[in-house]
């Protein structure tokens, strides 16, 4: 009786086994998943107001967009992220200006780790208005 008692044991360590590796594997391919595919692309365009590398453990780029509709109403606020340390110094120069930034959606991140939003920076340029 000892034995098949040992067995059962080693059964639901190998099968307790299984599932976390299973979960495990199934959360890198969900992080992988959402990292590489974009639910929608686009772009928009107004006043790099700031932008700043933060993050207690994780550090991200995070950086807020004014977006102006008419002139005397408040803008709306966008926030955004950028992974890519070379386009993150190039925002940071721009801080002020007005640019017109191309960006990914990222749904269903899992993690804050590699972005506070869901919304990746991948291109900018700065806009220059008639007259200025």
């Amino acid at each position: 009786m000892l034995g098949s008692s040992e067995a059962r044991r080693g059964v639901l360590k190998r099968v307790l086994f299984i599932v976390m590796g299973g979960l495990i594997v199934a959360a890198l391919l969900w992080t992988w998943f959402t990292l590489s595919w974009a639910y929608s692309t686009g772009d928009r365009a107004g006043v790099l107001l700031k932008f700043s590398r933060k993050g207690w453990v994780c550090k991200t780029y995070e950086g807020q967009l004014a977006l102006y509709v008419v002139g005397g109403v408040a803008p709306q606020l966008w926030d955004f992220s950028t992974r890519d340390p070379e386009l993150a110094a190039r925002l940071s120069q721009a801080v002020g200006q007005e640019i017109q930034l191309h960006y990914e959606e990222h749904r269903g991140i899992p993690t804050d780790c590699f972005a506070e939003t869901p919304y990746f920076a991948e291109s900018f340029t700065v806009v220059s208005r008639p007259g200025n």
